[in-house]
């Protein structure tokens, strides 16, 4: 049996990984109750962009939430101090407004479910949560964004399941951030992380490092993706090099998940078929129950067997993430150090 066969097994192992993960979450989505206890009293914090407010649709669905305690929606574009992030200085703002003791932080168009704070609030109150995410889908508006959802839904997502399934716990995603605010305050509050580029990541680390855990809450909420091909490009490129300065050892693997590239270069070396038929089968598969049946993105349902497509231009993403430390964010061309802390940024015309 030529190497290369072997080889492709790697790449099927994952993408195998990829599908119990989805499975093992999918056997989660249960109703949501409480067993105990009145619900508590929860702040949700919005940040927006300059001279914007939260899509409608999106704060009406934080409004209409199936949740007995009480919510406090807060929401502001104008930072209360200077940071680097300028996101986490709108965050700082938002934090003087919030009075309640447990917070959800969600970027401004996020779409969520009528059981949404429920289901956060229930994983939080789990013995040894002490934050609690959640996967998201997209949806775009052009060609290449929907293309970027595509990828969302069928690479990005399933990273995240398998670094679950395997015990990776220090995690967090923008999409949604639930803790307790002792606990932020106890890994350093807001301006610990106010330096650095990745601050959903830097948040979940600091509070993970309290000996708490960082968990997935059974819901699945929706963002909205912009642009052309060059500000996708842009943006991936920045997601890229924002990994590879958080946490350098997971974006060295990265390749391992993009089985477009493997298949590419089982062709090139005249593989088995047996070999190859096996990858692309549960990389259709993987794209397939991820994409489709649990995140119930729209890209996914028409086009979930272009995911190996996908792949080969993760994977020039992945190697344009190795190629300096600038990255275009909004209309800001900013400059990180090994560590992911922004050093420089520059305001674009």
């Amino acid at each position: 049996m030529a190497w290369w066969n072997v080889l492709l097994l790697i790449p099927a192992a994952y993408q195998l990984l990829a599908v119990v993960a989805a499975i093992r979450f999918l056997q989660r989505r249960n109703p949501v109750s409480h067993a105990g206890g009145e619900w508590p009293a929860v702040s949700i914090l919005k940040p927006s962009a300059p001279g914007e407010l939260p899509p409608e649709k999106a704060m009406r669905s934080h409004q209409d939430q199936d949740y007995p305690g009480s919510i406090q929606i807060v929401t502001s574009a104008e930072a209360s101090l200077p940071a680097a992030n300028r996101k986490v200085g709108k965050l700082m703002r938002l934090a003087e407004q919030a009075r309640f003791a447990i917070w959800i932080v969600n970027d401004a168009d996020i779409e969520v479910p009528r059981d949404y704070v429920r289901a956060v609030i229930r994983t939080l109150l789990t013995p040894g949560v002490g934050l609690v995410t959640c996967l998201y889908r997209a949806r775009g508006d052009s060609g290449p964004s929907r293309f970027e959802a595509l990828g969302i839904a069928t690479d990005f997502m399933p990273s995240v399941l398998v670094a679950r399934l395997i015990g990776i716990r220090e995690f967090g995603l923008g999409a949604t951030l639930g803790f307790r605010h002792g606990d932020l305050d106890r890994s350093g509050g807001f301006t610990a992380i106010a330096d650095y580029i990745a601050d959903d990541y830097q948040l979940a680390k600091g509070i993970t490092q309290l000996g708490l855990r960082a968990e997935l809450a059974p819901v699945v909420v929706q963002t909205q993706v912009q642009g052309n091909w060059r500000q996708v490009w842009q943006h991936q490129v920045r997601w890229a090099r924002t990994i590879r300065c958080s946490r350098a050892g997971g974006f060295v693997g990265l390749p391992v998940a993009q089985a477009g590239v493997w298949l590419l270069l089982a062709l090139a070396l005249h593989a088995d078929h047996r070999f190859t038929g096996l990858l692309l089968g549960l990389r259709w598969l993987s794209a397939w129950i991820t994409g489709v049946v649990l995140l119930d993105c729209q890209e996914s349902r028409h086009r979930w067997w272009l995911a190996p497509v996908w792949d080969l231009f993760a994977f020039a993403v992945w190697l344009a993430g190795w190629m300096g430390h600038q990255a275009t964010w909004r209309d800001q061309r900013i400059t990180l150090d090994a560590s992911g802390r922004i050093v420089e940024s520059v305001t674009l015309n």
